[in-house]
């Protein structure tokens, strides 16, 4: 029976614990260990811990007097996701009959949506893209740790609102691994931190350091900024709302220079954001999202289109994008969106 790494936190005290060895070289599952238990009628529960299995590694599990051999396989060649295999190795001390099958502890809402987040992941490394692109960062991969700290911590219940970024910014998000992360907001307001580990490939005019950035994202600056002024604590923010981009790729010229989804070429730009599209579907219902609010136009026309067969029980509507680049948003964007989210009904959500 196969199980899929359904569950990235499931443990109680006490469980014996096997580890399988890992893979350190594979940059999306680097430093992920996914936890799932097994439950063998009989026994006592046994928790299995991998650290991204390499496929054909192996670990030896006995427990109750009964043997069983867990190997690890990739789903798809070039697949983020691994799987593991349980099967006893020969004879055993005991019937075969008293090994029930193998079920997987339920997983929390954090832990499907990182799920998700990887299965986008591995169909977004099956494409590839030509000029003007030079350079992807994946800040999913390489900040895994803080990223997965900003999923677990606030994406622990429903969300009735889901604010859409488009993709990362080479100051915010490919630094942080947080939506919007302008590094201190990040740090010292959200409380995420963790390791940040290098891209695979770098470009050496936008360096990747992490929470030692020393350069702030307007854009983020300004969004969680007034989030910040307006709801206090984030716990009141993140009570009902939550906030994510569709893309998770940074896209960079040869000379450095970012570029948005919608500057790709047409063939290439509409394969990427289909998949996104889908995910983000998935996402939305996964979480029960009844509104979802795109940050900026191209954000909200591609919800509108990815979301149409939830409509009208999901919502979507447009919210004007903080960059520095926006006159409007250089005129006073903070009045701006107060103004949009009272008109979405929006501020008592924003209050305690």
């Amino acid at each position: 029976m196969q199980i899929r790494p359904s569950s990235l936190s499931c443990s109680s005290p006490g469980d014996p614990v096997i580890r399988a060895p890992g893979m350190g070289e594979h940059p999306s599952w680097r430093d992920l260990e996914a936890v799932t238990r097994l439950q063998l009628s009989g026994h006592q529960s046994v928790k299995l811990v991998w650290a991204a299995g390499r496929a054909g590694s192996e670990a030896d599990l006995e427990i109750g007097g009964a043997a069983m051999v867990i190997s690890w396989k990739w789903l798809a060649s070039g697949s983020d996701v691994a799987v593991p295999q349980a099967s006893p190795p020969g004879p055993l001390h005991e019937p075969a009959s008293t090994l029930m099958d193998l079920q997987p502890c339920p997983r929390s809402l954090a832990e499907g949506f990182l799920e998700e987040e990887l299965r986008l992941n591995a169909e977004l490394s099956q494409l590839q893209f030509s000029e003007p692109v030079g350079i992807i960062y994946n800040p999913v991969e390489y900040a895994w740790e803080p990223h997965r700290s900003y999923v677990t911590r606030y994406c622990q219940g429903p969300k009735e609102v889901l604010f859409l970024g488009m993709n990362p910014g080479p100051f915010g998000m490919a630094q942080t691994g947080v939506p919007f992360g302008e590094v201190s907001i990040v740090r010292d307001w959200l409380g995420i931190g963790g390791p940040v580990l290098t891209p695979p490939q770098e470009h050496p005019k936008r360096p990747v350091l992490g929470l030692e950035c020393p350069q702030s994202e307007v854009s983020g600056a300004r969004f969680w900024g007034f989030f910040r002024n307006f709801c206090g604590q984030p716990e009141v923010f993140f009570r009902r709302c939550f906030v994510h981009n569709l893309c998770p790729l940074l896209f960079l010229t040869a000379s450095g220079r970012n570029l948005t989804p919608a500057e790709l070429p047409a063939r290439q730009r509409e394969q990427l954001l289909g998949a996104c599209e889908a995910a983000l579907c998935r996402q939305v219902q996964l979480l029960g999202v009844r509104l979802v609010v795109g940050v900026g136009r191209l954000a909200e026309q591609r919800a509108r289109r990815a979301l149409a067969g939830l409509m009208p029980e999901v919502q979507v509507e447009g919210l004007l994008h903080p960059s520095p680049r926006s006159p409007q948003a250089n005129r006073g964007w903070e009045a701006a969106a107060t103004e949009r989210l009272n008109e979405l009904g929006l501020l008592p959500l924003l209050t305690k």
